[in-house]
């Protein structure tokens, strides 16, 4: 097709109406060329295979007597058949016994033999063909006769056959020419009309032209009212549009108004969560260390367990606010795009974490390789928040084993934080990623219920989704994935 770009459509018409044509007598001619040939070599092989019983049938005494003259005065019958090149009797080990050859021919190099087992065989090269047939006596294999016939005939067939294939195509495309200009005359000239207005409308945007109706009443004239209804149309549905992108507009500065407003009063939160809302917990901390520090003596065991009972508040609420702080930092703030490995980020926070708690035996198990595009900081707070979990889920294990690495499922890679800890009913595993929403009692298990929806939302920003499997007493398994590119 590439040939016809750039012609016009009369062009293109006539120019596959011809290909469709010579192609499809092309193919006739072909089908039947192939008809007569199989047909001519079954004949052969069928009128070969009757002249080689006969001859056998006639040679089976010479063969017995060791008569070698009376096989060659058998063989001669066959100068009456013009193909018959040559045929020749074979003793059973193959050895020639007698051979008819037509004058000027010459000998088969090597004489055919049977294969182990048959009765008959027969081979076709390009101008020759040769049958072998053995030659039994009450059922014993006495020799055999094999006859080399010509080909020239199929030659002379396919010759007639390529001059009469070339006066009908020949014809046939005079005739599909003639068709096709007639055809183009009725079909191309209003389609012609028809792309100069689309071409016209494209170009200029002017809805309002028309192209001429056409005084037929085929599937052309149909075309062209469809076409004049759409250009009505769309000059209709082009002036609401208009308007509505007016409004649209309109409205889109209005939302945006909202959304910088809304920004402002967000970062007025986080201010007064960072500042007003941590000064208080920084006195009660303050108070709390001075009374146990300097007024221990003067207080019994009860008020020593108030003491530790409001620090360890007054340190949990200062958790609960980092969290939430980190929480509205990562749907607003603005993401970079870096390449980062998470295998070497995970083998960081792994370090941070045996320092931090030195005692414990932890197995970490950290997968090559995890390699993708994403924002470091916001990376480093799902890493940070997957091995923290499954370090503090897992201390209450002997030997507790974490393991992070990835998978290829489906041509995405899918990434894992995996621990042998406690693990949780994976009826609940929806609660899981909802803010402040617990599994296990803050008594076993600290925390404040904020990092795995901090997680889940920076995954969600970034085009991934994350989701866990667990059982209770056997680790849990938190799944994520990522956009690899944004």
């Amino acid at each position: 097709m590439k040939l016809l770009s750039g012609h016009s459509i009369s062009r293109k018409l006539t120019s596959l109406n011809m290909l469709v044509t010579g192609a499809a007598l092309l193919l006739a001619c072909m089908g039947f060329l192939a008809y007569d040939l199989v047909t001519f070599r079954d004949n052969q092989v069928t009128g070969r295979s009757a002249q080689a019983q006969i001859i056998g049938a006639n040679s089976v005494s010479a063969l017995v007597f060791n008569d070698p003259q009376s096989a060659e005065r058998t063989l001669t019958a066959l100068e009456s058949s013009p193909n018959v090149l040559e045929a020749g009797i074979l003793t059973p080990d193959g050895r020639l016994f007698a051979r008819y050859l037509r004058p000027g021919i010459q000998p088969l190099k090597t004489l055919p033999q049977l294969p182990a087992g048959t009765i008959e065989a027969h081979w076709f090269s390009r101008d020759q063909f040769v049958l072998d047939r053995a030659i039994t006596l009450q059922g014993k294999t006495v020799g055999s006769v094999y006859i080399r016939s010509s080909l020239r005939q199929i030659t002379q067939r396919v010759e007639r056959y390529a001059a009469i294939a070339g006066v009908l195509l020949l014809l046939c495309l005079l005739a599909a020419l003639a068709v096709s200009s007639v055809f183009g005359r009725a079909v191309a000239e209003p389609i012609t009309r028809l792309a100069e207005v689309a071409r016209s409308v494209s170009r200029d945007r002017n809805y309002s032209i028309r192209v001429t109706p056409s005084a037929e009443r085929d599937e052309v004239a149909v075309l062209i009212e469809a076409f004049n209804e759409m250009l009505t149309q769309i000059e209709a549905r082009d002036a609401a549009l208009e308007k509505a992108r007016d409004e649209m507009e309109r409205r889109v500065e209005e939302r945006t108004a909202q959304l910088v407003a809304a920004n402002k009063e967000l970062e007025a939160f986080s201010y007064t969560v960072s500042h007003d809302l941590r000064g208080p917990l920084e006195i009660i901390s303050t108070i709390t260390y001075i009374l146990e520090k300097d007024y221990a003596g003067s207080l019994d065991a009860k008020g020593k367990d108030f003491i530790r009972d409001a620090q360890a508040a007054a340190k949990r609420m200062s958790e609960l606010i980092d969290d939430l702080l980190t929480l509205s930092r990562v749907a607003t703030s603005e993401m970079r795009q870096e390449t980062v490995d998470l295998s070497a980020l995970a083998c960081e926070v792994a370090g941070e974490l045996q320092k931090r708690e030195p005692q414990r035996r932890v197995e970490f198990v950290i997968g090559e390789g995890a390699v993708i595009e994403g924002d470091p900081t916001l990376l480093r707070v799902v890493m940070d928040n997957l091995l923290s979990n499954a370090w503090k889920y897992s201390s209450h294990q002997p030997h507790a084993r974490i393991e992070f690495g990835w998978n290829e499922e489906d041509g995405r890679r899918v990434y894992f934080v995996k621990d042998n800890g406690a693990g949780f009913d994976s009826a609940s595993a929806v609660r899981l990623f909802q803010p402040f929403q617990r599994l296990h009692s803050t008594a076993d298990f600290p925390g404040t219920g904020v990092g795995l929806a901090t997680v889940q939302r920076i995954v969600s920003r970034n085009g991934g989704r994350i989701w866990a499997q667990a059982a209770l007493g056997q680790g849990a398994t938190f799944y994520f994935t990522w956009r690899e590119k944004l």
